[in-house]
């Protein structure tokens, strides 16, 4: 191997690494961003509204989330076809200056509308951001390492969870202390400085649209591209809603439990679903690598059926079993995240790829937000019972039983052109 040859390796792999790093560390905090409103929801809803009704703050935390989820799809489709458009660095640069700048200023919001509305506006480049990440991780690194990339990838806003708990944990959020937890979520735009810096452009992208100019929206209604979408949209579908629409209460279930007399039992429940959370993207994407895609995607459907239902019916305490029960309903769950980013960009051909799965992953949050509202609604049909609308929520992993059948298997298959 000559010097050229050697210092030309070096390079390479110094790329790979910083695309990798970025997509991370996006995508990480894109968790701590996610984190913060479970953490805050219940004090700042009790601010906000001068109550204590934990009905009434249901109802808002369902049109919040719900609002954070429609945010997230449309913010997917919009940087997902910039990122096709205008490159995958430039695009994920701009969505996370886009979801620090407006989590940064829920510090003054006055209303609970208020909060939702800059949650809508943070979540436009939250959604963005993952489509992206994944995309240039995917087309930069070669294919033998795709299995543990989409474990890191979908361990690393778990990671931003586990961190903005730690902090809730070090520093109770109440309803007095609770914005200065929402200044910290502007931080992450110091992260675009990396980016625009260190990080190139994904010589894969460069090549397809020079042999052919990308028109995202154009192909994705050809039956070639519109049956792996509708399919991408069902799985990442499921996945969303049984974590938003239930798994995404249990910080609130447990203040409530506790009638918040124990401020920590949040973060404690957040650092525990977290961890759970890491160890799950890792696995889902590491069994999907070696059993195959569709028989993995069966096996955390019923396993999440089976942990959501013991949780939700069986626990009725703040306690040992809820916190471990809690863990073991974050690992399973989470292991979805893992397993999306390593099926999703093996359905779709480079030139659409961002637009494409950034469309699977976050069109899937717009039935979350479905989900998240009959929470709410739920919530009140059951007089605050955070474990039955939990429990009736969490059904949704028995579709995944049925759908994933309907899916190609891509196990050992190299990524479309």
């Amino acid at each position: 191997m000559t010097t050229e040859t050697i210092a030309e390796h070096h390079g390479l792999r110094r790329t790979q690494w910083m695309t990798l790093i970025a997509a991370f560390l996006g995508w990480m905090f894109d968790g701590v961003e996610m984190g913060i409103f479970p953490l805050v929801a219940r004090p700042s809803l009790q601010d906000l509204l001068g109550v204590t009704d934990d009905a009434e703050i249901g109802r808002w935390m369902g049109l919040i989330t719900a609002g954070f989820l429609v945010g997230a799809a449309l913010g997917g489709l919009v940087f997902g076809w910039l990122g096709d458009r205008i490159g995958r660095v430039r695009a994920m640069s701009l969505s996370i200056v886009t979801y620090s700048v407006f989590t940064g200023l829920c510090y003054f919001a006055a209303e609970p509308w208020h909060l939702g509305g800059l949650r809508f506006l943070a979540a436009l480049g939250m959604g963005g951001e993952w489509s992206l990440g994944v995309a240039l991780v995917m087309e930069c690194w070669p294919e033998r390492h795709r299995p543990w990339l989409a474990g890191a990838i979908g361990a690393a806003s778990n990671v931003g969870f586990l961190l903005i708990a730690c902090i809730g944990w070090m520093i109770p959020v109440t309803v007095e202390s609770w914005r200065w937890v929402m200044i910290a979520g502007a931080a992450p735009a110091l992260l675009t400085f990396f980016i625009r810096l260190f990080v190139p452009e994904s010589e894969r992208w460069k090549e397809a649209i020079e042999q052919e100019s990308a028109n995202p929206f154009t192909e994705i209604l050809k039956p070639k591209i519109l049956k792996p979408t509708l399919l991408g949209i069902a799985f990442a579908s499921i996945a969303l809603i049984g974590s938003w629409g239930s798994v995404q209460w249990l910080p609130l279930w447990a203040d409530q439990m506790t009638g918040g007399t124990v401020p920590e039992a949040k973060a404690m429940t957040t650092a525990l679903t977290a961890v759970g959370a890491i160890i799950g993207c890792l696995g889902g994407a590491y069994l999907g690598g070696v059993v195959g895609r569709r028989p993995v995607y069966f096996m955390l459907s019923l396993l999440s059926l089976l942990t959501c239902g013991y949780l939700f019916r069986m626990v009725d305490a703040y306690g040992y079993e809820f916190l471990f029960m809690a863990a073991i309903v974050g690992t399973v769950t989470s292991a979805f995240y893992g397993w999306l980013p390593l099926y999703l960009p093996e359905l779709f051909p480079t030139r659409v790829r961002a637009t494409c799965q950034g469309l699977s992953f976050n069109a899937g949050r717009i039935f979350a937000a479905v989900g998240a509202l009959q929470m709410g609604a739920l919530m009140k049909h059951y007089n605050g019972s955070y474990a039955q609308a939990g429990a009736t929520i969490s059904l949704i992993y028995v579709l995944g039983l049925l759908l994933i059948w309907l899916a190609p298997e891509t196990k050992g298959q190299s990524l479309p052109d």
